[in-house]
């Protein structure tokens, strides 16, 4: 019952924020030339344009506020959860407060704090297995099972 209600509470923060940033991008702009303006010198690649930099927050807000639909409503969760987490990792590395001026220090470290609390959560989210096994305990069990019938065709073809 708690992840039924636990998942679209934790999935309205990236909805909310997806949709924003795909509506109204210029406010998201400036953070995402940064991020780019770090990609790209490492790439040692051209500047990206200010239409190009529009587009990739658009996109990375579509993408945000599909995923956060997907865990809100349990349609592949741990996938879209894992996702979310993906996608939040530019947003907190161009967030980081550790380069900024001082004015500007305690809104980015607010912001910060914020999306590495969303990748943990989005983190745990994709870790629930909703009670089930994980996949290597079903393999091990399988290999167990498949030594033992082994064993037992020797000891009946011996006995």
């Amino acid at each position: 019952m708690l992840r039924h209600i636990a998942r679209p509470l934790l999935a309205s923060w990236f909805v909310a924020s997806g949709v924003q940033a795909a509506r109204k991008p210029a406010e998201h702009v400036q953070a995402a030339r940064r991020g780019s303006g770090l990609v790209t010198k490492a790439l040692g690649a051209e500047p990206l344009s200010e239409k190009q930099v529009t587009t990739l927050v658009r996109a990375h807000g579509v993408a945000l506020a599909t995923a956060g639909g997907l865990l809100a409503f349990g349609k592949t969760p741990r996938t879209a959860a894992l996702a979310l987490a993906l996608l939040t990792v530019p947003l907190a590395a161009v967030n980081q407060p550790f380069s900024a001026s001082d004015e500007d220090r305690e809104a980015r470290a607010q912001r910060f704090v914020g999306n590495l609390g969303a990748i943990g959560a989005a983190l745990i989210a994709g870790a629930d297995r909703e009670g089930r096994p994980s996949l290597n305990w079903r393999l091990q069990q399988a290999r167990a099972a498949r030594e033992a019938a082994r064993s037992a065709r020797s000891a009946a073809k011996e006995g």
